[in-house]
């Protein structure tokens, strides 16, 4: 339905997967991330949200939200309120109860006649008897719908009430049975089950019995592995089934063949994500392992095995944070619900050590993904600990440097002073030195130069005799902004190019990035304008690969006070109205000694085009979304910002080479998110690409272009 009233709206539509998200206050959280949103810097996500929405008309879809019904009602009505153009669908068993609701029941498939008299091929028109021969299929490798088998198909089609799941679950045992042993299975199970308990109603009976049957007819080690697995948030890995649930008698062997099991009898969904092979549990499955994880009270023992697992994994591998940054972004994203689920157990748990060490040892994610959200997890974790000496040191300086983030010092400051006491009583000098380090920099920007320069001097000297890349580029980084606030450009400059040469050879993305962006604000002050342009580039580039919109947004605003000094006030103007949308979007805004710099740019490129002219290239750079804006910034054309794909030289008919590969994956079924997943692009991008190829071939749907690269082979 979103697909086909896509291109009504002209902002589009978006997807918004609940089903993974159990925490109510994470709803806002979803719907900021699926719309392509940061609340890198911003205190509350909702005001980011309602900002980008006011203006748009757009189609927004919830999926998924009967487990979340207050928090996804609220957001709702919050939504309609602020922006009117705006439409929302949303999945659920229960209305959300709203103004302006209209709730559409969504009927089970299409059923056959009962005498099954119907010729064939009307039939296999059938919703529900058309499933049932593609799931069978599938499973079986040979079956196909018959005149000896198709009274057995209609009944069993009938019995199960049309419901996808029942039928699915069914369909897969034409492996091992015939469809007539299947039925009769099926209702020697039924009568049981009425016999039991005449109050539910009748298609939960059929599908609990369903779901039962398949259930039953598990190896010990597939049903203990499959309630087990119910403990997962959202997707994982065989790795991480194997970590967690393979304890005990019954799991003996590899959870890879159990797994693949599971797999074959529908009762576990498999998908790859860059690569990886990734499962999930659907989530009436998941519901239904629960009940039976329950029944076999094994929940407090899996509960800490899956903490245990998630803390030592996010501690083994937080060190590639700084040297393979792209790489240990793509594991926690493909991992953070299940990484928020076991910050939740720890909360529940008042287990504030182990959760601690879980939030602060993903740290290069909050600060690019989700500040707002992080400050949450800390705050909720330090409350539990209540000033503990046990409180690590690092944690405190986490929470301080998220407040920083923010641009709010006098919050950053007692978390800081917490910090730097923290380590002093346990002899972390490493850890003080770094602390201090920030610390100073917070008094610069709450005004006090005199205690940033006493805090400053007392972290170099505890630097000198350690040996810890942490600890030095933290150092660098107080040592630059220090110059920049006492103006010191020369020492701006040694600190900057010292920072660079040394988080380039540590891999270090993200404080090359800074260090980059600080030695183009040097040549800017310095009026070496020409000098600046690579710096800003690099690092710009360097943001768009890790995906740190805070970087982004500042780095346009530099480079519009870049294309101010060299003469181009219309490309000024354009950056100036993309930096501020994508600012907003990530929930900040700019401030330090660059700031005067910045607004007398902007008022120079007015006056060198006058006002209506400055006013117009300035909302065309809003209107850009963000990729169009950073592919301006970095001077990249529109092809070679989304036509990255090896060369080849098949022939395309109207469409581009990007075009022709997003038609294909449609051909091959793949939602937008998949396909972005698949290209290395972003949903938004794969949208754009979508429409382009509906408007050229002048087609409606997704099926019209399946079809016509089916028949035409472009």
């Amino acid at each position: 339905m979103a697909a086909d009233l896509e291109r009504g709206f002209s902002s589009g539509a978006w997807w918004v997967e609940l089903a993974e998200i159990r925490d109510p206050a994470l709803v806002i959280n979803a719907v900021v991330a699926a719309l392509d949103l940061r609340n890198q810097a911003a205190a509350q996500p909702l005001p980011i949200l309602l900002s980008h929405l006011r203006d748009r008309e757009l189609l927004l879809v919830l999926d998924n939200c009967e487990h979340l019904l207050e928090a996804s009602a609220r957001l709702v009505a919050d939504v309609l309120r602020a922006a009117p153009e705006v439409r929302v669908m949303i999945t659920s068993r229960e209305p959300l109860q709203v103004p302006g609701e209209h709730v559409i029941p969504v009927p089970p498939l299409g059923l056959p006649a009962a005498d099954g008299d119907e010729p064939l091929a009307h039939l296999r028109q059938n919703e529900a008897e058309a499933l049932f021969t593609e799931r069978a299929a599938a499973a079986s490798g040979t079956f196909e719908l018959t005149t000896l088998n198709k009274t057995a198909v209609v009944q069993l089609c009938r019995r199960l009430d049309g419901l996808p799941l029942a039928i699915e679950l069914a369909a897969v045992r034409t492996r091992v049975l015939t469809a007539e042993q299947i039925l009769d299975r099926l209702t020697d199970r039924f009568a049981l089950l009425t016999g039991g308990g005449r109050a539910a109603l009748p298609r939960q009976q059929t599908l609990r019995t369903t779901i039962d049957w398949s259930h039953d007819l598990l190896t010990p080690a597939e049903q203990t592995l499959l309630r087990r697995l119910c403990v997962f948030a959202g997707r994982f890995t065989v790795d991480d089934a194997e970590s967690v649930c393979a304890y005990g008698e019954r799991t003996a062997g590899t959870a890879l063949d159990v797994l693949s099991a599971l797999v074959d009898k529908s009762l576990l969904t498999k998908e790859d994500i860059r690569g990886v092979a990734c499962y999930r549990l659907h989530e009436t499955m998941r519901e239904y392992a629960s009940l039976k994880l329950r029944d076999a009270a094994e929940e407090n023992d899996l509960d800490e095995s899956y903490v245990d697992y998630y803390r030592a994994r996010c501690l083994q591998i937080e060190n590639d944070a700084r040297h393979g940054p792209l790489e240990w972004l793509q594991w926690v994203e493909l991992e953070i619900d299940n990484i928020r689920s076991a910050l939740q157990k720890c909360l529940a748990a008042a287990d504030w050590r182990r959760g601690l060490d879980i939030a602060t040892s993903i740290g290069y994610y909050w600060v690019t993904r989700g500040t707002t959200e992080s400050m949450r997890w800390f705050d909720e974790l330090l409350a539990l600990a209540a000033n503990s000496p046990d409180v690590p040191a690092r944690a405190y300086h986490f929470r301080g440097w998220l407040s920083m983030l923010q641009i709010e010092p006098e919050a950053a400051r007692p978390w800081l002073a917490r910090a730097i006491a923290a380590a002093r009583a346990s002899g972390q000098i490493d850890q003080l030195s770094e602390s201090l380090s920030v610390a100073s920099t917070a008094e610069h920007m709450a005004g006090d130069g005199a205690a940033a320069r006493l805090l400053l001097d007392e972290a170099e000297g505890l630097a000198a005799g350690i040996d810890s890349y942490p600890t030095a580029i933290g150092l660098i980084q107080a040592q630059a902004i220090h110059a920049f606030f006492t103006d010191d450009l020369d020492t701006a400059k040694a600190a900057s190019l010292a920072g660079a040469q040394l988080s380039r050879a540590a891999g270090d993305l993200y404080y090359l990035q800074t260090m980059l962006m600080y030695l183009g604000q040097v040549a800017m002050m310095a009026g070496n304008v020409a000098a600046s342009e690579p710096k800003f580039v690099e690092a710009l580039r360097i943001a768009r690969q890790i995906d740190d919109r805070i970087t982004q947004y500042v780095l346009l605003s530099l480079l519009s006070w870049h294309a101010t000094a060299s003469g181009q006030p219309r490309l000024a103007a354009q950056l100036r109205g993309a930096a501020e949308v994508l600012g907003a979007g990530a929930g900040t805004g700019l401030a330090g000694p660059a700031m005067p710099h910045l607004a007398q740019a902007n008022e120079a490129a007015a006056d060198a085009l006058g006002t209506s002219t400055f006013d117009a290239e300035y909302t065309a750079g809003r209107r850009m979304d963000r990729e169009a804006a950073l592919r301006l910034a970095l001077g990249e054309s529109e092809q070679a910002g989304t036509d990255t794909a090896a060369e080849d030289h098949r022939p395309t008919g109207p469409l581009g080479k990007r075009e022709v590969e997003v038609a294909e994956l449609i051909a091959e079924g793949l939602t937008n998110r998949q396909i972005g997943t698949r290209l290395f692009i972003s949903e938004r991008t794969v949208a754009t690409h979508v429409r382009n190829i509906l408007d050229k071939l002048g087609f409606d749907s997704r099926a019209q272009i399946a079809s016509w690269m089916a028949s035409s082979a472009p």
